[in-house]
């Protein structure tokens, strides 16, 4: 058995997004083979099944490290704790969130001095963690060539690599997320019927994550507002506006969603905002949806992203309405699992509104179809190459004998330290919209890692 650390820089617990849920996935399934331990930055009410679920700080983290066959990081993890490379004997990095391009349209309405700054910042910590991972997985083979287009331009695809594997999956493979084993259950009423406003025989537009500002609301609120004058029983219910994670500052997308909901006056009426819906309650919402719901804006993030959210809808047998432009809607268009629509089109989303509800058998129409596509997203086979990998970890060829990016003298060693303004108007908006207490717990934070990046130049 190997021994497996999983570090999530995610909040696991009952409340949880997309990285926090990938992390607690990985570690059900690899600690059916391997010894694995799920490191997270919170105190967790859950308990883990086949692997050790513990809180971790800069030295905790550390001494896990210390005592592991191979460490599985994501987001900037490696950048706030660089002696990671050092202690880990192998590293694996999860990019299946190429999160410099949603950044693109997170800043987008900053100054551009502090969108160059922010951007070259980022730019620099996702280099260094792709100059220093032994294996790289991704969501999509869309993704993969991305990826393998930036690992060529740091020369990390060289005949070492090559001869290591000529079609470089040794190097880069894709694990996109999956779905659980067992069918979704409803196990007790969640929205219809319960929540004030939403009566048991209404139809409910499930919009089932947080909102983005990379995403677009707004569209589908207008045709909900369209949609409602020639019908009265639609609903849209979404089910995560507040963040488990308290470092993630609330999204301007989200205020904009509410402000106009409340413009057109619909809130509470037509339209409702939950705070997040818990993992395991997810799919009592997604059985009592009658439509899944993804809309997107259009800009680069739509090429490469993988709408995990999406993969629920798919689990529940949920007619869904997306976004033509990534690889899940792809999926939706070629096995008529809903309707795919163009960007900001609210006369199109109107329609295809309308034409799904009309038809009584949405849901059952669909339902042989459904069942062929999940087989194909399964965790246990989602995961397969991460399993290989983890089960025997090894250095990557061209990293062996190097422990520290210093050591890279044949590339720039990267500045990782963000420039003071770019603090500045951090800080500034964790105090406004946070308070006083997140402002300190995120200077604490920016001390562990430039402690950590000091130690790893000593």
């Amino acid at each position: 058995m190997s021994r497996v650390l999983i570090v999530s820089h995610d909040v696991v617990d009952r409340h949880m997004a997309g990285p926090a849920i990938r992390a607690w996935e990985f570690a059900r399934r690899l600690g059916k083979q391997d010894e694995v331990t799920l490191a997270v930055p919170n105190k967790a009410n859950l308990t883990g099944e086949d692997f050790a679920l513990v809180t971790y700080d800069h030295q905790r983290l550390g001494e896990l490290a210390a005592n592991t066959d191979c460490t599985i990081v994501s987001g900037l993890t490696l950048t706030q704790y660089p002696f990671l490379r050092q202690a880990s004997p192998v590293l694996v990095i999860d990019v299946y969130d190429p999160f410099a391009l949603e950044n693109l349209q997170l800043l987008a309405d900053q100054g551009m001095g502090l969108r160059v700054k922010d951007h070259r910042s980022l730019t620099q910590a996702i280099n260094a963690q792709l100059l220093q991972g032994d294996f790289f997985i991704c969501a999509s083979e869309k993704q993969r060539d991305y990826w393998l287009g930036t690992l060529s331009a740091l020369n990390r695809v060289n005949p070492q690599t090559y001869d290591a594997d000529p079609t470089l999956r040794a190097l880069i493979d894709v694990v996109p997320f999956g779905l659980p084993d067992a069918p979704p259950q409803h196990r007790r009423p969640v929205m219809k019927g319960l929540v004030p406003g939403i009566g048991p025989d209404d139809k409910v537009l499930l919009w089932n994550g947080g909102i983005y500002n990379w995403l677009d609301p707004l569209s589908l609120i207008r045709a909900v507002a369209e949609v409602s004058r020639q019908r009265d029983d639609v609903r849209l219910f979404f089910m995560g506006v507040r963040h488990p994670n308290p470092r993630v500052h609330p999204m301007r997308m989200a205020k904009r969603a509410m402000r106009l909901s409340d413009e057109l006056g619909l809130t509470d009426r037509i339209v409702f905002f939950n705070d997040w819906v818990p993992y395991e309650e997810r799919e009592n919402y997604l059985l009592e949806a009658d439509l899944g719901i993804s809309l997107h804006l259009p800009h680069i993030e739509t090429h490469f992203a993988f709408r995990t959210r999406l993969l629920d809808c798919l689990w529940a047998g949920l007619p869904m309405i997306v976004t033509g432009g990534d690889a899940l809607a792809e999926l939706v268009r070629e096995h008529d699992l809903g309707q795919v629509i163009e960007p900001e089109d609210v006369d199109g989303l109107v329609r295809a509104i309308s034409t799904l509800l009309a038809d009584a058998n949405a849901k059952a129409i669909r339902a042989d179809t459904f069942a062929r596509i999940q087989a194909r997203f399964t965790w246990d086979r989602a995961i397969e190459p991460l399993v290989r990998f983890c089960h025997n970890p090894r250095r990557a060829p061209d990293l062996i004998g190097r422990t520290a990016l210093s050591d890279m003298t044949d590339l720039q060693r990267p500045a990782l330290s963000p420039s003071w303004r770019i603090l500045a108007s951090k800080g500034w908006r964790c105090l406004r919209d946070r308070g006083p207490r997140a402002l300190w717990r995120e200077v604490r934070a920016y001390v562990d890692w430039q402690w950590g990046l000091q130690k790893q130049d000593q």
